[in-house]
């Protein structure tokens, strides 16, 4: 149940600021814009932010996925988990892999379902996530198996964008659509 009521649809806030909004979510408002919409001023940053980690970095779509899935599932917030999801799916995940994520612990324990990027990004998450401080060794992982800093740069603020979210979602008690 959400804590405060969901914005309206046809009345969420000052279309300056909504139609950005819409236009990056192919016309519609979701619960979560419905939420943040209650700050126009953080709804719109947050827009500007979330559209550039989603759309305009090099980091590849698969890495980036499974990133958010871990911070979705350490988080305990299945609305980040399932809007994310089937996007991991798109960016050629299988469904063994999506389903490992649902307990990263066990994903880390089974390595044939995973490559080295995807294994360097489980761990990496996971630190960032639960502990903020990433080892030595975590952080060389990372940056080895991806090979260019500038993505290693992206995915760590992939990382931090989505713990951001997971945390207003959980907090504010966003539900699925």
């Amino acid at each position: 149940m959400p804590r405060l009521p969901y914005k309206p649809h046809d009345d969420a806030g000052p279309e300056e600021i909504v139609a950005p909004i819409r236009a990056r979510r192919g016309g519609t408002l979701l619960n979560l814009d419905r939420q943040l919409l209650y700050s126009p001023p953080l709804a719109l940053g947050w827009n500007a932010l979330m559209g550039a980690v989603r759309t305009r970095l090099e980091l590849p779509a698969g890495l980036r996925e499974i990133a958010i899935c871990v911070v979705a599932t350490l988080n305990r917030a299945p609305y980040e988990f399932l809007h994310h999801a089937p996007l991991l799916r798109a960016a050629g995940a299988s469904q063994a892999q999506v389903d490992a994520l649902a307990d990263v612990d066990r994903a880390l324990v089974t390595p044939a379902l995973f490559d080295q990027a995807e294994r360097a990004t489980i761990r990496l998450a996971l630190e960032m996530t639960r502990s903020v401080e990433v080892a030595d060794a975590t952080f060389a992982a990372a940056r080895s198996a991806l090979g260019d800093d500038r993505q290693l740069v992206e995915l760590v603020g992939t990382i931090a964008s989505y713990n951001m979210v997971s945390r207003v979602i959980v907090a504010l008690g966003i539900e699925p659509e």
